[in-house]
């Protein structure tokens, strides 16, 4: 789905603050067991406030890899070239950086607020550090044109005014962090924070390899979350008996593995969940054979959805509930050409 031109400016700040809300992460999960690690912990993640309640991750230069396959212009990591929207092409001339040729990769952490009122995100406190290489001259002038210089450490701190407002600094020419939210430039500041949550560390650890992940502890969800299970007790007592998610990716082809799973407080509890989890799977693929319910969507929203729930696998072992989904790019709307059609160029018999 495009991105707007608002949010591909802040995205080609750090595209991980721009795909904080999006998230797709994603994993393969080749048994029915809690996915292990298949390598090192990022060093980036060692850098982020170990108190944060949700990090995620992204490793932008493993998937430029996906550049040859159609995903990539979904994921946006193609460049925007002369069809780019004005005023990310004039970010770009301006800063001197692009997140698509730019960015190396870049980790987050979140305080969540309130996640679904309209307009509150900008309540949400975010911090994230990424590396790449960075303009730093043309990217403080920039920011200085609405924004202001703060003396706050070692460091000067770029403090520019929006809603959320952002603040930032330079660690290196090939590092920056930045932080929005409430008190931003008091998260570049702050010192001394306690050792990360073991249950967190054990979620981060079996991501670990995968070039997007995210992982959360939901013991810390705003109350707003869960009063969308009002109409059902049932649903708000699985929902709350739920202790982390962890959703991760990995590009295979010309698809992307996504897998999301949840830790529940019990075997019973993560059975129950389960097996509504299938139920709901069951209802929404009867849903969305009623013609009145395809006509409240487009044609794409409707076969994406349609793909999701037919091909989406739900499964269940122990305390853990996973549910896998291969994307392709035919369900986010990429254009595809058919093998029968031959390559540009080539000779038509």
């Amino acid at each position: 789905m495009p991105l707007s031109s608002t949010k591909r400016a802040l995205i080609a700040i750090a595209l991980i603050v721009g795909l904080g809300a999006v998230g797709l992460g994603v994993y393969l999960y080749r048994q029915h067991r809690p996915l292990q690690g298949t390598g090192a912990v990022p060093d980036l993640l060692g850098q982020l406030p170990a108190d944060a309640p949700a990090i995620g991750y992204i490793d932008v230069a493993v998937l430029r890899g996906l550049q040859n396959s159609p995903l990539a212009a979904v994921l946006g990591l193609t460049s925007p070239g002369p069809q780019a929207d004005r005023e990310y092409a004039e970010f770009v001339r301006e800063t001197g950086f692009d997140y698509t040729r730019d960015l190396d990769k870049a980790a987050i952490a979140a305080w969540p607020q309130s996640l679904l009122a309209p307009g509150s995100m900008g309540e949400n406190r975010i911090f994230v550090i990424a590396d790449g290489r960075f303009n730093e001259p043309k990217i403080k002038a920039y920011a200085l044109r609405t924004g202001r210089v703060a003396v706050r450490g070692a460091q000067p701190v770029y403090e520019v005014p929006g809603n959320p407002p952002l603040s930032f600094e330079f660690l290196s020419s090939t590092r920056i962090v930045m932080a929005s939210g409430k008190d931003a430039s008091d998260l570049l500041t702050a010192t001394g924070a306690t050792a990360r949550d073991p249950g967190m560390q054990s979620r981060i650890a079996r991501m670990a390899g995968a070039p997007i992940f995210a992982v959360a502890r939901t013991d810390q969800l705003p109350a707003s979350f869960y009063s969308n299970f009002g109409n059902s007790t049932q649903l708000e007592r699985l929902a709350r008996s739920v202790r982390g998610l962890t959703l991760a990716g990995q590009p295979d082809g010309e698809k992307i593995k996504v897998a999301l799973d949840a830790e529940c407080d019990s075997m019973t509890n993560a059975l129950q969940l389960a097996t509504l989890l299938d139920i709901l799977r069951m209802a929404s693929s009867m849903t969305l054979s009623d013609p009145k319910t395809r006509r409240q969507m487009n044609q794409e929203q409707a076969a994406f959805l349609r793909a999701v729930v037919s091909k989406v696998q739900v499964a269940h072992s122990d305390k853990w509930i996973r549910l896998t989904l291969d994307v392709t790019p035919e369900m986010l709307g990429a254009s595809h050409p058919s093998s029968a059609d031959p390559p540009a160029g080539a000779p038509r018999h």
